[in-house]
């Protein structure tokens, strides 16, 4: 969005607190309560940006019951007018976080990812904790090509990068004789599947935006363990069957991600990586479990960036 930054990703969780601790206290990020219609709020700096924490009841919440990554936020000095600029539907205009006033998009129009513009919001002075900003938000796609259509051509994002995820599954078969010894033949590859990624800048951090290649194949999800590029395609794909595109995950960039995870498990929060994995753009990455965040979904990202 050539001229908006994201004022902040809102989180939806059942245990506000606890994620508020883990923010807070073990990643060392700065925050701050902040005044909102229907109940007070907490912030934190992550880079230009923030992260909102709303107890998954909150009224502002586009889905209240629900958690994860309930809606991003982008700044604007007037509103109404960065939407009809866009051509965009307003399905609500009110005071949001801070009194500032917001609207709220059709999110049809921005393919599932729910958005509103809003006044800017002073954020707290980011810290020197694990966290150096957002590194991305993970977008769950049914279609990156309209993805793209939205985002970079009516929106005017930068495209950061394109990328393709896929996994082929390949059998060695080996035949052995008392005379001839033992040759080893290997089959031709076999396609398990993908995802094709397409990521787009909003200040300092991208949206992901990740669609199952083959969404008519099985997914595989195996819930609590370090993942694989199959399971991530699962994952998403399961995603999108059952809700429909929209925002799935949120990642932080940290400066040492072996560090970053050891230290969460030692606080005793529940994990699914304790070492980096490989992931896009040449990172590393770990989640921690999303229920010691109360129903959000977010991984950790060591990367340099090119």
């Amino acid at each position: 969005m050539s001229g908006y930054d994201l004022s902040y990703v809102a989180l939806s969780s059942r245990e506000p607190e606890q994620l508020i601790d883990v923010l807070g206290n073990d990643l060392g990020m700065a925050g701050e309560a902040i005044d909102a219609p229907g109940g007070d709020v907490h912030i934190f700096a992550a880079g230009k940006s923030g992260l909102c924490v709303f107890n998954s009841d909150h009224p502002l919440l586009d889905n209240p019951g629900g958690t994860g990554l309930d809606h991003i936020v982008l700044s604007s000095a007037d509103p109404a007018a960065a939407a009809k600029t866009h051509g965009l539907t307003v399905i609500g205009e009110e005071k949001g976080v801070g009194a500032k006033a917001q609207i709220r998009i059709a999110p049809e129009q921005t393919v599932g990812v729910r958005t509103r513009f809003a006044e800017p919001l002073v954020l707290p002075k980011s810290g020197q904790g694990l966290v150096e900003r957002i590194d991305h938000l993970g977008v769950a796609s049914a279609d990156v090509a309209r993805d793209e259509a939205v985002f970079v051509t009516n929106l005017g994002c930068p495209v950061e990068s394109r990328q393709t995820d896929f996994e082929v599954s390949m059998a060695v078969e080996s035949f052995t004789s008392d005379k001839y010894g033992v040759i080893y033949h290997n089959r031709q590859p076999e396609p398990v599947g993908g995802l094709r990624v397409l990521f787009v800048s909003i200040g300092d951090f991208e949206l992901e935006f990740l669609q199952d290649i083959d969404p008519t194949a099985a997914h595989v999800v195996d819930h609590g363990h370090p993942g694989n590029t199959k399971q991530d395609r699962g994952v998403i794909g399961s995603y999108v069957a059952k809700r429909g595109p929209g925002l799935h995950h949120i990642a932080l960039k940290t400066p040492d991600i072996k560090k970053t995870l050891a230290h969460l498990d030692s606080k005793g929060r529940r994990m699914i990586d304790l070492e980096g994995r490989p992931g896009s753009r040449r990172a590393k990455i770990g989640f921690i479990h999303p229920s010691a965040l109360g129903g959000v979904l977010l991984h950790f990202v060591e990367r340099t960036e090119i």
